[in-house]
């Protein structure tokens, strides 16, 4: 009897390890197993000198992530912000001071922890000995309240092809700084980024495309492309004044800046022309 027990209890210890053993197939949250990485280079501009530069203007634009063309840089799971942090992190990309946007003063790594505002202090206690201590924890940035962008570019007409094209030099992201009421104060540019060393990162980063979920397009070529809107803000001057600093009235800027827009543009016609 106890041998025919311990045979049972056998057979039930292999079912068992049986139906522990069995193998599920992993799953492939899509409808192929792997996607193509975007490990191009960026494309390289075309050989540029002094003397073919027949006409330029700096130019500084804002884009706003919360136009619905512009979404995709406010995007939840990889925001351009934290693609750019996450480069600057690794040591792929070094970010520059707001205090100008001439790329003259590098960011240490001190002051890249203290753009999320900062370090808490946490304090832990011992379960055991009761006793308290302090850790410092970075805090988190939060992606979600760059809710502009500011560019910095230079249009310029190529005395080789007669034609005006555009390179942008720098990229800042923007926040908005709020009173203790929730009341607007100011905007303020978290950082610049050199446009032209940030391309190589850029390329390698998808950007989310609307229409297409397999089209690859990467940051880089959302840029080249021009695959966003934007609004004139500065044009090179005298003063050095942006819009705002002579117009007011936000509707009569945004009219001022698509005015600069059409005047640009039409120093290409009138190389035409004559």
């Amino acid at each position: 009897m106890k041998a025919l027990c311990s045979t049972l209890l056998l057979i039930l210890l292999a079912g068992t390890s049986v139906r522990a053993q069995k193998i599920f197939p992993a799953p492939v949250n899509d409808i192929v197993a792997e996607r193509t990485n975007l490990e191009r280079p960026p494309l390289a501009y075309p050989p540029l000198r002094e003397a073919d530069i027949v006409w330029q203007k700096r130019t500084w634009r804002v884009i706003d992530v919360r136009e619905k063309i512009n979404h995709p840089f406010a995007n939840p799971q990889r925001p351009l912000v934290d693609i750019l942090l996450g480069a600057a992190d690794r040591e792929d990309l070094q970010l520059y001071s707001a205090i100008d946007d001439t790329f003259s003063t590098p960011l240490s790594p001190a002051e890249r922890q203290a753009i999320a505002g900062g370090i808490d202090t946490v304090a832990v206690v011992d379960p055991l000995t009761q006793e308290t201590s302090y850790e410092y924890l970075p805090r988190i940035f939060n992606a979600a309240s760059v809710t502009r962008y500011r560019i910095q570019e230079v249009w310029y007409i190529d005395r080789n092809t007669s034609q005006m094209e555009v390179r942008i030099i720098g990229l800042a992201p923007i926040i908005d700084e709020t009173g203790e009421q929730d009341e607007f104060l100011f905007e303020r540019p978290l950082f610049w980024v050199y446009f032209p060393a940030a391309r190589p990162v850029l390329a390698r980063e998808a950007a989310f495309v609307a229409d297409n979920g397999s089209a690859g397009r990467s940051w880089d070529d959302v840029f080249h492309l021009r695959l966003f809107d934007s609004a004139v803000i500065k044009e090179e001057n005298v003063h050095d004044r942006r819009i705002k600093d002579y117009i007011v009235d936000g509707r009569s800027q945004l009219i001022a800046g698509q005015r600069m827009e059409r005047e640009r543009l039409g120093r290409e016609s009138d190389l035409w022309s004559h």
